[in-house]
């Protein structure tokens, strides 16, 4: 039985979930240098040293919202992919999942824009590769398990699709709004048409 959280705890965690939810709103809009955690704590009518109980600074801050949204991503794709009946078809179901999300402003404004700016390139990589490559490992493994895909190197070919997957994400961060569709079409046949012709 968990234990019943104090009153004091509770408001905690609720000024913690503000202040996330203003800063992505903020950094969505302003981007990483347009934010000041005096803008964040103002949103939400908080001090300044409220922002600084829960984020040490503003890069804290922006990883902290980083990796929200990026939580969010891999369990939307691994949703999209548990009911499908094989693990080809749960691969192609995470893939629509993966750049669906790609095509919303907010993921692809923070995550695929500002955090190489906000995290430094080498930090914003390691991230990616924290939350998206084990996912790929794993879906790469399923298909060369179910004679999907030959057996290649495991970590070679869930790199090579990573950044496959990475250039469809910033292809669709950077594009018109109305332009998504169209370039989320392309991307999608293209991946598809390498997964297919890479398919034993």
């Amino acid at each position: 039985m968990s234990p019943v959280k104090s009153r004091r705890e509770q408001y905690s965690e609720a000024t913690r979930a503000a202040l996330l939810e203003a800063a992505t709103r903020r950094f969505a809009e302003h981007g990483f240098a347009g934010t000041s955690l005096e803008d964040v704590a103002s949103d939400i009518q908080a001090s300044r040293g409220a922002v600084y109980h829960h984020f040490a600074n503003k890069t804290a801050l922006f990883e902290a919202v980083f990796d929200l949204l990026e939580v969010e991503t891999i369990r939307r794709s691994m949703e999209a992919a548990e009911d499908a009946e094989s693990p080809w078809d749960a691969s192609q179901a995470a893939l629509s999942a993966f750049l669906d999300v790609c095509c919303d402003p907010v993921y692809g404004r923070i995550v695929w824009q500002e955090a190489p700016i906000a995290l430094g390139w080498q930090r914003w990589q390691e991230c990616e590769k924290k939350y998206a490559l084990g996912l790929i490992e794993g879906i790469v493994k399923s298909l060369v398990d179910s004679g999907d895909l030959p057996e290649l190197p495991l970590e070679a070919t869930a790199r090579v699709t990573f950044h496959i997957l990475g250039a469809a994400g910033l292809a669709l961060a950077e594009a018109d709004e109305a332009d998504k569709p169209r370039i989320r079409a392309e991307y999608g046949r293209t991946i598809g048409y390498l997964l297919t012709n890479a398919r034993v």
